[in-house]
């Protein structure tokens, strides 16, 4: 059967896809210490460039993978690590489906290969284990606590203190003291509850703090006018909430709407209860720096 051009062009497609992702998986794999995970990945690896073999024996002619995205990917895996980084790939395969669908007509091995890319790779992608998904409990104390705490202190600075040296100094203290804080409670708490790496716990709730009160605390250090560093930094937190939540709704499968205005609105109300604290104080004490 002769096969179309539109169809040879959807084929040619999900070649590269195939040899690209093929890369992708081989890539992140090699820096992998989990046996297990990084087995995980290999596999999912060589299935990818069966599927590539397969298209490549229908085409008559080899395709080169798409560089561009391997190097994004492999970034994406460095930054948010592997888990998070292999469901946004999968998440980008709505159209390979519709193309499988349109070659199935063409090629029957199409709907074999859809089937496998649909049902193995995602139970694959299930079994994989990553170490920092196992803290996601730790980050998210160590975020909110820093977005709650150091967007109000900021907010109520800003109107009493009305300098930004002052006020970045001021908050860069309050945040580094509560991020020690809030490591050492959670570390005793985990060693209370008798879990394992109580201390690994501590860091990673450490780590999200002092990342959190370093972005947050930066309109400050670059912006001289107070109030527009106040509306960056708020839009910062926006940002950070936006992102963090992003992240955890693709890596754990779990709701991301909720979650998102749940944080922003706490975050947002205290700062705005902070900012009414700021002017109180400094009308009553009559605080003029």
């Amino acid at each position: 059967m002769m096969i179309p051009k539109e169809i040879q062009k959807h084929i040619t497609v999900l070649q590269k896809n195939e040899i690209t992702e093929y890369h992708v998986y081989q890539k992140i794999a090699k820096r992998i210490k989990n046996d297990e995970n990084r087995a995980i990945l290999l596999s999912i690896a060589e299935q990818e460039k069966q599927h590539y073999d397969i298209w490549t024996t229908h085409m008559g002619k080899s395709q080169s993978p798409n560089r561009f995205h391997i190097f994004i990917f492999n970034l994406l895996s460095v930054i948010f690590g592997y888990t998070f980084t292999l469901k946004i790939m999968e998440r980008g395969e709505n159209k390979a489906k519709n193309y499988y669908a349109s070659i199935a007509a063409y090629l029957p091995i199409a709907a074999k290969i859809a089937s496998e890319e649909d049902e193995h790779e995602t139970a694959l992608i299930a079994m994989l284990d990553e170490e920092r998904l196992q803290y996601v409990g730790s980050m998210v104390l160590g975020l909110n606590d820093a977005l709650v705490e150091l967007s109000g202190t900021l907010a109520g600075l800003t109107f009493a203190l009305a300098n930004t040296t002052l006020i970045s100094l001021s908050g860069l203290i309050t945040g580094i003291a509560a991020s020690l804080s809030m490591a050492a409670s959670e570390y005793l708490s985990s060693k209370a509850e008798n879990k394992k790496n109580a201390l690994k716990s501590a860091l990673y709730t450490g780590v999200a703090y002092i990342i959190t009160v370093v972005l947050l605390i930066l309109p400050y250090l670059l912006i001289h006018n107070h109030f527009l560093a106040l509306g960056i930094m708020l839009g910062v937190a926006i940002v950070v909430i936006f992102v963090f939540n992003f992240y955890i709704s693709i890596a754990k499968d779990t709701p991301f709407k909720k979650r998102f205005l749940q944080m922003s609105s706490i975050s947002l109300g205290v700062a705005a209860i902070s900012f009414g604290i700021g002017i109180i104080i400094k009308l009553v004490l009559g605080v003029d720096v």
